[in-house]
């Protein structure tokens, strides 16, 4: 209650004499810097939405229309056309009385101005949109731009000349389109002909002639209605089916991992790790908020993409719920949930309406790692409720969490900014068996001991006993290309900005006085503790099951790659069909995420890389054809691949459409047999690249150590594998591998060196095919 007590601004007490008021200037000095703090942000935001919501033009452009307006008008000439007069007759009675007849005229003269002002920020809006629209761009080969794509670039750059804000380009961006049934048809029957013999194939063809013919053109119309009615056809249904829906854990199966540098810890004391990272996720939370963040762009253009998604980065949670789960995002929370050793904190990170700085937030770590007091009974393992299963997670909350201290609790838990995990375990690149270590890094941040993260919040960051750092993010709220933007960040202003002095401490001053972090009360009955049992053991199993092998690959990067001018996505990709030849003796169906974000809420699309092409190469090569053939097949391959991807990117996919396709069906009930059989079907190779978009955040070349692992997930299908790859530099690829120790066919370990010698093997196979075209 202590901290109760420090918040009262004033006490009274009734004599005698009257009644005593006693003021503390302290605390209404507090509350005072609080409300300013919250005045200026509502300040700021009123801002940012006038100035997003006339880009691409500037405020300033009212008073330039309204000098030309009213400049025109002192010439005696009418540029409304008669609008202006016929504004003026319509001008309330009220000011007909009031204002003379030159003053009414200058109030229609503004009226006027404003409105052809309006008019011209929706021209502008909607030319840029137009504009963004145009990918023709990205099928051109590299150095050969067409006329038009000259042209396109400057007046994309001329309406985006004005800096922009985080959302400014928002209402700019084209919607999704619906591609035709036919086309997405055909690409898919293109995909699964390596994958399936003749006499299947044929029976898939019919279906899909069928489909076509039957149900898919009723179902293309509904679909093309919500495009027209919808922001985004896909996004919703995509949040709500594919991840809320899910009754499965969400650890493993759902959330991924980030890591820290390879190389660096850039301190060895934990609080004072805790307090710099902390400080930078609250930077960047300040910058979100500011809309001080640059939208993020093609590399090497100046195409935006969405920023939809950095909105629920913070305070947001998801909710268990018996049928479905819900995201739930508050305002700006001004504490962080903690968890130590079985305990729960709420750490304030803001006073009177200042952030503390890193020195103050490590002071305040430091006492919760010093806090000898034990768990309160049934609050240790609570957090394995978040890991287990999501129906008896839903049915205890509501049952036990909806009322009382336990719901208080949960709500610091739930609304906090994010939530910390100071852990006991020493993590990273280390010791006699550093590839070891390396897995169990992975295992750590990927699932813990499956009660030490909340694995419901957007994301939770790990900080080891060592000084390592990691997270753990929720999937639903948001892609891994936006949780590596923030983690780039963290990143780079805990190591270059905010820094350490030289015993290892965070920089500045401590406020002593600052009270201490809240420990979270709880009342956990039997019944509670027994469900937490229950979901530990589930989460246990599945963690147990879990292999995951971390490595760089070291031996060349994408600089040699780009050399022999050959797409780095696709060498790797066509290297992993490789890989995945040698180590099961066969082709499967590959999923590679690609990105829709140059579309308005748009998230992601399947790259199926597993293609006819890719096939006749990998046979080529493994059956020993010669040097020359299989060069043209690889190149033939890497091109088709990179036209999978811009199909993806440019929404011309073929899943999502087929999976919206699908939900129409389920909402008509009516049944498809080829949608059932095509959303049936494994994924025994799922595959992300972790793009690095902040290079400019880290020198490589002065400091190369301070290299990113990047992050991984859990295996898709539980006979198959999950590869997660970071090119980071000009020289290493960073590789994340994981399988399921139950299915005896599948091995990250072995995998990994099969992905590591198709690398070679490639790099060997075309490098002496570019000496030998040197030679001639």
């Amino acid at each position: 209650m202590a901290e109760a007590h420090q918040a009262v601004a004033f006490q009274f007490t009734i004599t005698p004499e009257g009644i005593d008021l006693q003021l503390s200037r302290q605390a209404l000095s507090q509350i005072y810097r609080s409300g300013l703090r919250c005045w200026k942000k509502r300040i700021s935001r009123m801002k940012n939405r006038v100035l997003k919501g006339v880009y691409p033009a500037s405020p300033s452009s009212w008073l330039f229309v309204v000098i030309v307006i009213l400049a025109t008008m002192y010439t005696q000439s009418d540029p409304s056309m008669g609008l202006i007069a016929k504004i003026q007759e319509h001008l309330p009675l009220s000011l007909s009385l009031t204002l003379s007849a030159q003053g009414q005229t200058m109030v229609s003269a503004l009226l006027f101005s404003t409105l052809l002002w309006l008019s011209l920020i929706l021209a502008l809006r909607f030319c840029l949109k137009i504009l963004l629209s145009y990918h023709r761009w990205m099928f051109e080969q590299h150095g050969r731009i067409s006329a038009v794509t000259k042209v396109w670039v400057s007046l994309v750059r001329l309406l985006s000349s004005r800096t922009p804000l985080l959302y400014s380009y928002q209402t700019s961006l084209p919607h999704l389109p619906v591609p035709a049934i036919r086309d997405t048809l055909e690409r898919f029957l293109e995909s699964v002909r390596p994958l399936r013999s003749p006499a299947d194939f044929e029976r898939v063809s019919r279906l899909a002639a069928d489909f076509e013919r039957t149900l898919g053109n009723r179902l293309q119309r509904y679909l093309k209605l919500k495009a027209l009615w919808a922001t985004n056809y896909v996004s919703d249904w995509w949040e709500e089916y594919v991840y809320l829906r899910g009754r499965s854990p969400i650890m493993v199966n759902s959330n991924y991992y980030g890591m820290d540098f390879l190389y660096v810890t850039p301190t060895a004391n934990q609080a004072a790790r805790a307090g710099n990272t902390i400080t930078a996720l609250l930077l960047y939370r300040r910058k979100v908020n500011r809309e001080e963040l640059k939208p993020s762009r093609i590399p090497g253009t100046v195409i935006p993409l969405c920023a939809a998604q950095c909105e629920r980065m913070f305070n947001t949670t998801r909710a268990p719920g018996e049928e479905t789960d819900t995201l739930q995002h508050w305002q700006d929370s001004e504490f962080v949930a903690v968890y130590h050793r079985g305990r729960y904190y709420r750490l304030w990170v803001y006073r009177a309406g200042r952030l503390l700085s890193p020195r103050e937030i490590q002071y305040q770590i430091q006492r919760i790692l010093d806090d000898p007091s034990p768990p309160q009974p049934g609050e240790e393992k609570l957090g394995a409720l978040t890991a287990g299963n999501r129906i008896p997670w839903a049915r205890v909350r509501k049952q036990y969490f909806s009322s009382g201290v336990n719901k208080r609790s949960l709500d610091c838990i739930e609304k906090a900014a994010f939530f910390v995990t100071l852990d006991d375990q020493e993590e990273g690149m280390k010791g006699d068996d550093p590839a070891g270590n390396l897995d169990r890094y992975a295992k750590a941040l990927l699932h813990g001991r499956c009660y030490d993260r909340w694995f419901d919040k957007s994301f939770s960051v790990v900080v080891f006993k060592n000084g390592k750092t990691g997270l753990n993010a929720e999937h639903s709220w948001a892609d891994a290309p936006t949780v590596a933007h923030l983690w780039e960040f963290t990143l780079a202003t805990d190591a270059f900005q905010l820094g350490y002095d030289p015993e290892g401490n965070c920089r500045g001053e401590v406020e002593h006085c600052l009270p201490p972090p809240q420990r979270l009360s709880w009342d956990i009955p039997p019944e509670v503790q027994a469900q937490v049992s229950e979901s530990l053991a589930v989460a246990q199993a599945l963690a147990d099951d879990v292999d995951c092998h971390v490595f760089p690959f070291m031996e060349f990067g994408k600089g040699r790659m780009k050399k022999l001018k050959i797409s780095p996505d696709a060498f790797i990709q066509l290297a992993l069909q490789l890989a995945y030849y040698r180590d099961r003796g066969g082709f499967c169906l590959t999923y590679e995420a690609s990105m829709t974000r140059l579309f308005r809420e748009g998230r992601t699309e399947t790259v199926r890389s597993c293609s006819n092409e890719s096939c006749a190469f990998v046979l080529a090569l493994e059956e020993g054809k010669g040097r020359e053939e299989c060069c043209r097949l690889f190149r033939k391959a890497a091109e088709k691949h990179q036209n999978l991807y811009r199909l993806a990117m440019t929404g011309s996919g073929i899943d999502r459409h087929l999976f919206c396709l699908y939900v129409v069906s389920k909402y008509l009930g009516v049944d498809s047999p080829f949608l059932k059989e095509v959303l049936s079907e494994p994924w025994r190779l799922s595959t992300s690249q972790t793009p690095v978009q902040q290079m400019e955040l880290f020198d490589l070349i002065h400091h190369p150590e301070f290299i990113s692992l990047g992050g991984g997930f859990g295996p898709v299908a539980d006979d198959g594998y999950g590869v997660s790859y970071i090119i980071v530099g000009e020289n290493m690829v960073n590789f994340h591998v994981s399988c399921k120790h139950s299915c005896k066919e599948t091995n990250s370990r072995r995998f990994g060196s099969e992905i590591s010698r198709a690398l070679m093997d490639l790099m060997t196979l075309l490098s002496k095919d570019s000496s030998g075209k040197k030679q001639l």
